[in-house]
C-alpha cells in the first residue's frame, strides 16, 4: 500500500514538473506533499484548473466573434447608406437647385430695386409720413413705457392654539390655517431718481364684499410702473421685535410685517353682559 501511494505521488510530481516546463508556473513541492498527505484529490484540482482555462478561452473567442460581427454590421450599414445616396434620382436634385437659384435671384433683384428707389427718392409722400409716424410712435413707446418690477412675496400662515382650538382640534386634526403676515421684496435697480424712495399705500378692495381683503400698492417712479397685491385686511404689528421691516437698500424695497394677535378675553359691562374684544377696523393709511 505504501509503495502504491509513493508511486502515485511520484507520478503526480512528474506530471506537475512536466506541466511546469510548458506553462512556466511555480510548483511548490511541499504543498503537493501536504495535500497528498491530507488526501486531497490533486489530479481532480488540476482537471478543474484546465476546465477553467478552457472556459476562459471560449469566452474570449466568443467576445472576439461578437466584435467582428459588430464591425461587419457597421460596414454593411455604411455601404447601404452609400448605395441609397447613389440611388437618388438626379433630376430631383437639379430641380431643387434650380428653384433655390431662382428664389435667390428674385430676392437680389427686389433688393436692388428697393435700393434704387431709395436713392432716387421715388417714395410717395404717404409712405414717408407713415414711416415717420411709426418711428415716432416706437420711440415714444420705448421712452415712456413703464417696466414691471421684479418681486418675490411670501405669505406667512399658521395655526392659533387658543383654548377653543386646543379643545376641538389636535396636531393630527389641526384647525384651519390663517394668514399671520407677509414678506415683499420689490426690485428697483434702474431708478431714474435714486433720491426718491419707493412708497406703498393701502387701498380699499372694491371686489371684497365684507372687507376681509385690501390692496397694497407699491410706487417707485420711472422707469417702473405701479404694482399691487391683494392681502388680508387686518391691523399690522409695527414692532421690529415681532418682525416688522421696511427698508430700501441696494435697489431693493423690503417690507416685512405680521398682523397683531388678539387674544380672547371676557369683559363685563355694568349691565352684566359678556362682551368680546372689538374686531380690527379697515386699514386706510399711507406710509
Amino acid at each position: 500500500m505504501a509503495t502504491r501511494s509513493s508511486s502515485l505521488l511520484r507520478r503526480i510530481l512528474k506530471n506537475k514538473l512536466k506541466k511546469n516546463r510548458t506553462t512556466k508556473s511555480f510548483i511548490w513541492k511541499k504543498k503537493i506533499l501536504r495535500d497528498f498527505a491530507l488526501g486531497i484529490d490533486i489530479e481532480g484540482a488540476d482537471d478543474e484548473e484546465t476546465r477553467i482555462l478552457e472556459r476562459k478561452a471560449e469566452i474570449e473567442k466568443l467576445r472576439k466573434r461578437r466584435e467582428e460581427r459588430a464591425v461587419r454590421k457597421a460596414q454593411r450599414e455604411e455601404e447601404a447608406e452609400a448605395r441609397a445616396q447613389k440611388d437618388l434620382p438626379e433630376p430631383e436634385r437639379e430641380e431643387e437647385e434650380e428653384e433655390e437659384d431662382r428664389s435667390m435671384l428674385i430676392a437680389v433683384v427686389k433688393e436692388q430695386q428697393r435700393r434704387i428707389q431709395k436713392a432716387m427718392g421715388t417714395r410717395t409722400r404717404e409712405e414717408e409720413d407713415a414711416e415717420e409716424v411709426k418711428l415716432l410712435e416706437s420711440q415714444s413707446h420705448d421712452e415712456y413705457r413703464a417696466k414691471k418690477p421684479k418681486y418675490t412675496n411670501c405669505v406667512h400662515t399658521g395655526y392659533v392654539w387658543n383654548k377653543y382650538n386646543s379643545t376641538h382640534y389636535d396636531h393630527d386634526n389641526p384647525p384651519p390655517k390663517f394668514v399671520k403676515g407677509y414678506k415683499f421684496d420689490i426690485f428697483y435697480p434702474d431708478l431714474v431718481d435714486n433720491t426718491k424712495v419707493p412708497t406703498y399705500t393701502l387701498e380699499e378692495d372694491k371686489d371684497s364684499n365684507n372687507g376681509d381683503t385690501c390692496i397694497i400698492r407699491f410706487r417707485a417712479g420711472p422707469p417702473y410702473g405701479e404694482i399691487a397685491f391683494r392681502i388680508v385686511n387686518d391691523d399690522w404689528d409695527y414692532s421690529h421685535k415681532n418682525g416688522f421691516k421696511c427698508t430700501f437698500e441696494g435697489g431693493i424695497l423690503r417690507l416685512y410685517f405680521n398682523f397683531k394677535r388678539y387674544f380672547y378675553r371676557r369683559r363685563v359691562t355694568r349691565e352684566g353682559r359678556l362682551l368680546k374684544i372689538r374686531q380690527p377696523e379697515f386699514c386706510s393709511f399711507e406710509d
